[in-house]
């Protein structure tokens, strides 16, 4: 339910937090710059009108979000230092220093999952409209990378033991008879498995392999068969059929019990050859760097996922879409794509003139500095290991990080010009040698 507004018409004497904090700090300048108003109509409608509990203020749970990302912190984390900081509690709507956390912090996941990919995607929107003109360039730079789930790397003989450990947990929810435990057995062969790179145990280990899928197997089909038809958990029984039947050279595989969608994906990078997640694409500026559009996919060809790319950015952008697009080789055999010139690096043409050949090549070396954006995606906001849960999650984390970037470019923005103002060194400039201050003569006084 909604919670009614309170109006704070009086407010403290002797203190608040918009005239105590110091005006000229980033966050209390983002929290100016930030239209909250469209953000209460458009999740508003999410709420019923009359019944249950009181929601969380919409832009407390707003602004947490964006805090996450903006500072790399966990749900319980941002929600701790939330109590603590005085300009998280103004950039969330507080008019005073509240103690205690403001919500438990397993209410941003409820609050992800109301408002969905397209709420998220107007905090995107609203990251973009704050940087201004600077993201209306014609010309952008597109690539693909990464966004790794949060699993382990995945091995048959780990996947084998979780299905035990599962189905012994159904058994024993269930209070199903189970004919075997193979408890002793399998720490028997867990030793065996321990000295994997042994060369002299190699017949032995890859023994123990073979009996552990055995066992999962019997555990399994005992399961399936006290269960009956029609159970709850048919659609878990199938995942580990799946899991216990898939070969070495199988398409589509199980690398993950609790995210069965996550795709292996090779980038040809030497320190890793292979990752395990989902394929994002981003969409930035040439110039300005502001990112424009960051779009999920699972792992299709890179030139397939420009339409879809390109429309994502017309759309944020309201209906403005790039001119022109420049990207890598992996998106070879790609010219024109909804009507926007893809630029891909190839030998230059004889036709084409010396300077349009300087144009193309400083296009290419501007499409290198995409490469930097996306690591600080990575270290900085929390693209670098995805813990939301299903695909919804993968395009959450993305266009989350995505917009905190943009948020803090504008923060660096902000306080460089403040200090190019106040710089110390050269001040005279802006007071002898502009327009910023007149001095006039001292007026002559008669005695």
């Amino acid at each position: 339910m909604i919670k009614k507004t309170i109006e704070k018409a009086q407010q403290s004497m002797f203190f608040t937090l918009k005239d105590t904090l110091d005006q000229r700090h980033p966050l209390y300048q983002l929290t100016k710059a930030i239209n909250w108003e469209q953000f209460e109509k458009l999740f508003s409608p999410l709420y019923c009108q009359d019944n249950g509990r009181p929601c969380k203020p919409i832009r407390l749970m707003v602004g947490l979000l964006i805090l996450k990302h903006l500072r790399n912190l966990s749900d319980e984390s941002v929600v701790e230092q939330w109590s603590e900081n005085l300009y998280y509690q103004y950039f969330c709507g507080e008019s005073e220093f509240v103690a205690g956390q403001p919500c438990d912090a397993s209410e941003l996941v409820h609050f992800r999952n109301r408002i969905g990919e397209v709420g998220i995607e107007q905090i995107l929107k609203e990251s973009i409209r704050i940087n201004g003109e600077d993201s209306k360039e014609e010309a952008v730079n597109i690539d693909t990378t990464v966004q790794e789930k949060n699993i382990t790397y995945p091995i048959d003989d780990k996947l084998y033991k979780r299905i035990i450990k599962r189905c012994r947990k159904i058994s024993e929810e269930e209070g199903l008879p189970v004919r075997q435990s193979y408890t002793r057995t399998l720490k028997q062969l867990s030793v065996i498995q321990r000295f994997r790179n042994n060369a002299k145990s190699h017949k032995k280990v890859k023994k123990a392999d073979k009996k552990v899928k055995t066992i999962a197997g019997r555990l399994l089909r005992e399961l399936e068969r006290n269960l009956g038809e029609g159970t709850t958990y048919q659609k878990e029984i199938e995942l580990y059929k799946r899991v216990l039947n898939q070969g070495k050279n199988d398409k589509d595989k199980i690398y993950s019990l609790h995210e069965p969608e996550v795709k292996c994906i090779s980038k040809g990078k030497a320190h890793k050859k292979h990752e395990f997640g989902n394929k994002v694409s981003i969409v930035l500026t040439q110039y300005t760097r502001v990112i424009v559009g960051a779009l999920s996919f699972r792992n299709p060809y890179d030139g397939h996922t420009l339409p879809e790319t390109l429309s994502q950015t017309e759309r944020l952008l309201d209906g403005q879409c790039p001119k022109r697009a420049t990207v890598d080789r992996g998106y070879r055999w790609k010219d024109i794509v909804n009507g926007v010139v893809i630029q891909t690096p190839k030998p230059f043409n004889k036709k084409q003139t010396k300077y349009k050949q300087v144009k193309i090549k400083k296009d290419f070396t501007r499409r290198a500095g995409i490469e930097p954006i996306i690591g600080h995606l990575k270290q900085d906001h929390r693209l670098g290991r995805n813990f939301y849960k299903g695909i919804i999650g993968d395009s959450m984390n993305l266009m989350l990080a995505a917009a905190a970037f943009n948020f803090k470019r504008m923060m660096r923005k902000w306080k460089s010009s403040f200090w190019r103002f106040f710089d110390y060194k050269n001040i005279w400039k802006y007071f002898f040698k502009s327009d910023l201050l007149v001095i006039s003569p001292i007026p002559k006084t008669t005695f």
